[in-house]
């Protein structure tokens, strides 16, 4: 066992929660944002502005989702340099015979993957081969045996929340808005997990509603300790940089979830907001606008194909309430209660120098 565990520690295999669930996942949402979304934003530049070259652009991109998300994956697992450029491979196997659940596919599959890769990385004196060899052979094996049935799983999960949603979009609205927001603020992917199951429609809309009460509802509730730097690095970075001081004081995390509490449900029963995008857009917010150019890029796709009239003036105002207006001000006045009721404190929500 002694032998075992030297051997693990020696090929850095750190069987954790937050190696795979963490790392990984997180890596995987920064494949994915620098292949599909990214693509997808450049293919609807090329769409909008009728540059077909942009579009080329924008599918060379998408094409790489599957190795890209691999590939992060290898990186936050360490992988030395020949396991992490056969991750390619496996990645593409992946998501390919993944379908529709393709990235949960890559993230299992890829972490296995890549842990039989460094297990054998430079124990032989035929490296080159034995390496790239064995790492493509199991996550290509095992993409070809279980990755349809994960894909099917994760696509299943994933349309049961959807279509549940379409049937109570009051309670299934506040229930996603707050749950994604708590994931993005939480040092998980919450765009990795919108990714994974697929979220699309109106519970992608509530999605990008409870992400956005998160950071910008932070980002308002905290200007006066942070200043305009804490509005931006929040707004349109990331809520977790606020990680720290909710393990030192929970109670500041209430308002912007209670925020997606609220317009969650009016994203999906008032304004019919649906992220009709690329879904890894829907666990993204405000971070760089990329939730709301998903939402008009699906705006964009649902009238190419005609399943939608054109943008309305009622769109935009759904759009501008839902992911800014509203977190902003709900959460401001309610971290505003809480502070004359000394729950939240000077300093309380002040981000590290």
């Amino acid at each position: 066992m002694n032998q075992i565990k030297a051997f693990l520690k020696r090929k850095d295999i750190v069987f954790s929660a937050k190696r795979y669930g963490l790392d990984a996942m997180s890596a995987m949402a920064q494949g994915l944002f620098c292949s599909l979304l990214i693509g997808t934003i450049i293919n609807t530049l090329g769409t909008q502005l009728h540059i077909p070259f942009l579009n080329d652009i924008g599918g060379f991109a998408t094409s790489m989702s599957g190795p890209a998300m691999a590939c992060a994956i290898g990186y936050a697992l360490n992988a030395p340099p020949l396991v992490l450029f056969s991750l390619l491979a496996v990645g593409a196997a992946a998501n390919g015979y993944g379908g529709a659940g393709g990235p949960l596919a890559v993230l299992l599959i890829a972490i296995i993957a890549a842990e039989c890769g460094k297990a054998v990385s430079k124990e032989t004196k035929i490296d080159l081969i034995v390496t790239p060899f064995l790492t493509i052979f199991v996550g290509v094996v095992l993409s070809a045996a279980i990755a349809p049935f994960i894909g099917k799983a994760a696509s299943a999960f994933g349309t049961l929340i959807m279509e549940t949603t379409e049937l109570q979009p009051f309670f299934m609205g506040i229930l996603v808005s707050v749950l994604v927001g708590i994931a993005l603020t939480l040092p998980i992917s919450s765009a990795a997990i919108c990714s994974v199951l697929g979220l699309t429609g109106l519970a992608g809309g509530a999605a990008v509603a409870g992400c956005c009460a998160q950071m910008i509802g932070f980002a308002v509730m905290s200007f006066r300790e942070n200043g305009i730097g804490g509005l931006v690095s929040q707004g349109i970075g990331t809520s977790m940089l606020q990680m720290s001081n909710i393990i030192k004081n929970p109670k500041i995390w209430l308002p912007p979830i209670i925020a997606s509490a609220v317009t969650g449900p009016l994203a999906t029963c008032v304004f019919h907001l649906e992220m009709n995008g690329a879904p890894i857009s829907s666990g993204m917010g405000t971070c760089g606008f990329v939730g709301q150019i998903g939402i008009y890029t699906g705006w964009a796709n649902d009238i190419a194909a005609n399943t939608k009239a054109g943008i309305t003036a009622f769109d935009w105002i759904g759009l501008i309430l839902i992911c800014f207006v509203l977190p902003a001000v709900l959460t401001w006045l309610i971290g505003l209660l809480f502070r004359r009721l000394g729950w939240i404190k000077e300093n309380d929500l002040k981000l590290g120098e």
